[in-house]
């Protein structure tokens, strides 16, 4: 089963070392194929260099696509991840 969904990086900081490492723990719970997009890059969801890579800054547009199993749910997970800035601002107020 293949899932998309479009998110904004909201994170002041972007999609640095942190945020990334969250999000391959998180895609790598799940056993399907996990991609970011962004324009004509296309990365392994679930490697954090590669994450990385696509220099991501807040106000950045990427498609996440899922194809496997559990498609939705990996999905689901990974946009509100994204939604909720990686829970930095929780970080920031301590």
């Amino acid at each position: 089963m293949m899932a998309s969904r479009t998110v904004v990086v909201t994170n002041p900081q972007g999609l640095h070392a942190r945020p990334a490492d969250l999000f391959v723990k998180l895609a790598t719970r799940f056993a399907s194929k996990v991609e970011l997009v962004k324009g004509q890059e296309r990365v392994d969801g679930k490697s954090i260099l590669a994450i990385l890579t696509l220099a991501a800054v807040a106000g950045t547009r990427l498609s996440i696509e899922v194809d496997g199993p559990d498609a939705e749910q990996a999905l689901d997970a990974l946009a509100k991840l994204i939604e909720h800035n990686f829970a930095e601002d929780e970080n920031n107020q301590s």
